[in-house]
């Protein structure tokens, strides 16, 4: 019987994982950055799945804390973190958009300037600070986002013992991360396919814009 309901659980834990992260705010902003900063095949999966790392562990701890100080009140509480995930995505957008086009603003002013001059300082295509710094805010954008729907099937698992509830939260782990990155790899594959000068030097504004959208669609629906 406990191995029928763990079953279950791993099932449903997979169900959970796969479904909530077709919402446009676990792949979309990934698939815009890798365009906008030019990142590879590889290092976008390695983001991906280092974000999607962050969001599973945290929803797993609130889901264990529920096991400790009840289950509604942890509800709540990740409730509350989903919302206002909505509002730092829009606020991540909204900042690297305004990043963006200062960025190309300073490039399009220094090329006039150095044409003046009778040279040309290309210096547009190289890793600023704050694009080294971008993985690293979506790691804590997503880890400020758990997923509440999993807590109650962690609930339900923690009576079949440690071994049995890590497997399903392995479960719900390994079907959140594998669906992010099977939807993020194709998605900026096609975003790579988008060409254009102006898309080249607007690019990190146009990003930005794209994830803020995102993030206002998210905050209405209340994914």
């Amino acid at each position: 019987m406990s191995e029928t309901l763990t079953g279950m659980l791993a099932l449903a834990a997979i169900g959970v994982g796969s479904l909530h992260t077709i919402a446009p705010d676990h792949w979309v902003p990934f698939a815009a950055l890798a365009r906008a900063q030019g990142w590879s095949r590889a290092k976008t999966i390695r983001i991906t799945a280092m974000c999607g790392f962050g969001h599973v562990t945290v929803s797993v701890i609130l889901g264990v804390l529920a096991l400790v100080f009840g289950l509604e009140m942890l509800r709540l509480v990740g409730e509350r973190m989903e919302a206002v995930a909505g509002l730092l995505l829009i606020g991540f957008g909204v900042v690297y958009a305004v990043s963006g086009l200062r960025h190309a603003s300073a490039h399009l002013h220094g090329h006039f300037h150095g044409h003046s001059h009778g040279h040309h300082h290309a210096h547009y295509d190289h890793e600023h600070g704050s694009h080294r710094m971008t993985p690293w805010a979506l790691f804590l954008l997503f880890s400020a986002d758990p997923c509440v729907a999993v807590m109650p099937i962690l609930f339900a698992a923690a009576p079949l013992g440690i071994a049995r509830t890590a497997l399903v939260v392995t479960a719900y782990e390994l079907a959140t991360i594998g669906t992010m990155v099977l939807l993020v790899v194709p998605a900026s594959a096609a975003a790579r396919q988008i060409g254009g000068r102006w898309l080249t030097r607007y690019g990190d504004a146009f990003a930005g814009a794209v994830i803020a959208s995102v993030g206002v669609v998210v905050a209405v629906l209340g994914w």
